[in-house]
């Protein structure tokens, strides 16, 4: 007969003596309540976080804008030839008269600009030409003997008037306002003595239309100076007497 002590430790094969039972076995319960709340734990937090991350806010798109499409540049159109004015017919070209030269076919040699002091004109290959003097088909004809000479064959040429220089007349004496005046628009050349009066204001109550006198500068450098019965003028007597730019125009004071 075997004996144990009740204070011999229990044997492996009866676990249950005395109520003890193996420590190894009871660990397991304890460590797994430790476990579990720490891995509901971090499944919590690790779905916390995908959701965060899911649902966090983009940043908006950045658009670039596009390179606009570079057109070609559009090509320049003709110049057109600027419009000419109405001239009186046989009307001269003199100093400071603005016209047109057009060469038909050679758009590289029109040209505009005004006569100089001289009555010349710059004209592309021929340089300074005199126009002075000359109606507008004589000065066509004469860029066309010019161009034809050296540069040209057969070529087509006009020439018109784009503005006419500012002349001028000066009436003095017994008008109600006496003074230098510009040329009619219409009439370059000259204007009537009667109407230079009108443009004037007309007589004064002392004025003598019978006793007019005109002084014009000469091209050989002198004066003329002409005496007008402006009062025969007016009836119909005598013709007309036309004033011309650069005429000054005394209107004499009658005598008592």
């Amino acid at each position: 007969m075997i004996t144990r002590s009740a204070f011999a430790p229990p044997s492996r094969s009866n676990p249950g003596v005395l109520g003890i039972t193996d420590r190894r076995h009871n660990a397991w319960p304890v460590v797994c309540a430790f476990l579990l709340p720490l891995c509901l734990l971090g499944g919590a937090l690790f779905a916390s976080g995908q959701s965060n991350i899911f649902n966090a806010p983009r940043p908006p798109a950045v658009s670039v804008p596009s390179a606009a499409p570079v057109s070609a540049p559009a090509q320049n159109a003709a110049t057109p030839a600027p419009e000419g004015i109405s001239a009186p017919r046989g009307y001269v070209l003199s100093a400071n008269d603005q016209v047109a030269v057009e060469v038909f076919g050679e758009d590289d040699l029109r040209t505009n600009g005004r006569l100089n002091s001289e009555g010349n004109l710059g004209v592309p290959l021929l340089g300074s030409v005199h126009l002075g003097g000359l109606n507008l088909t004589q000065a066509a004809a004469r860029l066309t003997e010019l161009y034809g000479r050296d540069y040209l064959v057969n070529p087509k040429i006009s020439v018109s008037l784009l503005g006419y220089a500012k002349r001028r007349f000066t009436i003095l004496g017994q008008v109600n306002r006496p003074g230098s005046y510009e040329m009619p628009e219409g009439n370059p050349g000259g204007i009537d003595l009667l109407e230079a009066v009108a443009t004037a204001g007309g007589y004064t109550r002392i004025a003598a239309p019978e006793r007019i006198s005109v002084r014009r500068h000469r091209d050989s450098g002198d004066n003329q100076i002409m005496k007008v019965n402006a009062k025969k003028l007016a009836k119909g007597e005598g013709g007309s007497f036309l004033v011309v730019p650069g005429d000054t125009v005394t209107v004499g004071e009658s005598i008592f």
